[in-house]
């Protein structure tokens, strides 16, 4: 569900959609989950705020798969189309990810960056006084399948240490109990704190 005014909307529903199209001129996706249907975007202008550098890990938790692939984290700010985390690219910045970073701290810094982008670029949004460009390539998607998968923990997987170290530092986020193992049938969980000298 996503907030719409004073109530909860899921637009999935066509009538919804419907209504949604005759209603407004433009919708505004910041952190929803929801998945926009082709008949919203394509009937009306959509635009996410997107805690993530486009075209690079689209989907789920960017900055998750940005420690692990070291692919750059940011926040992008795109009209929607028929493809998750896709489309024509309105702003967009970098943040750094550090070797010290959480999943945690990359987020918070991406979140101000979305703040930013936000203060910088709604006005000119509204008034329709902008331009964009399109992402330089496809990119990568990750969906919420590939994050469940990596908070498994094999303790037998063979890897270098740097690798083990990122995938702990990716699923570490505050107190969310992301990574966990099982052994004689007690599950465990794992965080990382790594601090610079």
């Amino acid at each position: 569900m996503c907030a719409f005014g004073a109530s909860e909307i899921n637009v999935k529903l066509p009538e919804t959609v419907d209504q949604i199209i005759q209603i407004y001129d433009m919708v505004f996706s910041v952190h929803c989950k929801q998945i926009f249907p082709k008949a919203l975007v394509e009937g009306i202008d959509c635009y996410n705020f997107h805690p993530g550098l486009n075209p690079f890990n689209r989907g789920w938790y960017p900055q998750v798969f940005s420690i692990l692939n070291g692919y750059p984290a940011g926040a992008t700010i795109h009209k929607m189309d028929s493809q998750v985390d896709h489309g024509d690219i309105v702003a967009q910045r970098e943040v750094e990810v550090f070797p010290q970073d959480t999943s945690l701290e990359v987020y918070n810094r991406v979140i101000e960056m979305e703040k930013t982008l936000l203060t910088e670029h709604l006005g000119a949004i509204l008034s329709g006084n902008f331009s964009v460009f399109k992402p330089s390539n496809e990119g990568n998607y990750n969906g919420i399948a590939n994050y469940r998968e990596l908070c498994k923990l094999d303790l037998s997987r063979s890897d270098t240490l740097e690798n083990h170290i990122n995938l702990l530092r990716a699923l570490t986020h505050g107190d969310f109990q992301n990574a966990k193992f099982t052994k004689d049938g007690e599950t465990y969980w794992v965080r990382l704190n790594i601090e610079k000298l």
